[in-house]
């Protein structure tokens, strides 16, 4: 089996850089490290390490081993984090996975509570929602970012905290004929960039637009919040998206919104799951009125 001492003391001397320098720092004897690191080597049938002049260079494998060994000792450091046996001083660390969809303005507005605090690192991950979710289970995050979510999964103590929940305006560039116009004559004349079909925001323009009896002029779809965003900045064309999505630019006036879309929101949440030491950072960034208990029926939020 792996010695973990010896994977230790080749971590510190390959992050040192200088056999001599770790020795000292970690008040060892250098040829007690020199020993540990010649039997990891051994162990692993690859040479870590060679020497350029008075340096320790990593060899191809050393910087294999180096990544899977920072992976093991963070974990460890997690570990310990989780039981609340680290020091104050010790950075702390928040795991947040984020639709690849969603957008960012929301995903900076929920970390920024964390931003001013030097010793909290954040990790973002973007992905899938069963990708995130799955990463969720296996405690890989602490919690996850969505548009909603649809609880389908009862065996499972998801937690879902509502953040905020936006409208849905019908946003573009500044253009004089369009100020005056109706909601209507602007859906019926104006070529649109819409979210992907897959979207509930889509699903409700798709239901506003059948009872208008109106047969929109649909130019782009897109799944992207960020790509959606940069698209309308560039088009000529309407785009239906929240107001948050493009709040830099609806306050420099570079977009304009003409018309907020009737019974169409975007909600925005954070999922968590039920744990018995969850993430004390969490307390930072979820609604203070968020229930602390797990969903036990099936309700359904937009996805």
């Amino acid at each position: 089996m792996l010695n973990y001492h010896h994977l230790r003391y080749f971590w510190i001397v390959a992050h040192e850089g200088n056999l001599t320098r770790a020795a000292q720092k970690y008040n060892i004897a250098q040829s007690a490290l020199s020993m540990q690191i010649s039997a990891l080597e051994e162990f692993l049938g690859q040479p870590l390490f060679e020497r350029v002049g008075r340096r320790l260079v990593l060899t191809e494998a050393g910087h294999i081993a180096l990544d899977f060994a920072d992976a093991i000792f963070a974990k460890g450091d997690e570990l310990l984090g989780t039981f609340g046996r680290l020091s104050e001083s010790h950075q702390k660390t928040l795991r947040v996975g984020a639709l690849a969809t969603l957008s960012r303005n929301f995903q900076v507005g929920f970390l920024r509570p964390l931003f001013n605090d030097p010793e909290i690192k954040i990790i973002v991950r973007s992905g899938t929602l069963d990708e995130l979710l799955g990463s969720l289970k296996l405690y890989d995050l602490d919690v996850v970012l969505a548009t909603g979510f649809h609880i389908n999964d009862q065996a499972t103590p998801w937690i879902v905290h509502v953040i905020d929940t936006q409208p849905v305006g019908l946003i573009g560039q500044p253009h004089p004929d369009r100020y005056h116009q109706p909601l209507e004559a602007l859906l019926r004349s104006e070529p649109l960039i819409v979210p992907s079909k897959e979207s509930t925001i889509r699903t409700g323009f798709d239901a506003l637009v059948h009872r208008l009896n109106i047969q929109p002029k649909i130019v782009a779809e897109i799944d992207d919040m960020a790509m959606l965003r940069l698209v309308v900045r560039e088009h000529h064309g309407l785009a239906v998206i929240p107001p948050i999505v493009v709040k830099d630019e609806l306050q420099n006036g570079s977009l304009v919104e003409y018309a907020e879309l009737p019974d169409l929101v975007e909600t925005f949440c954070a999922i968590t799951l039920a744990r018995r030491f969850p993430n004390p950072l969490l307390g930072l960034v979820l609604p203070k009125h968020a229930s602390s208990e797990p969903e036990t029926t099936d309700r359904s939020l937009p996805t």
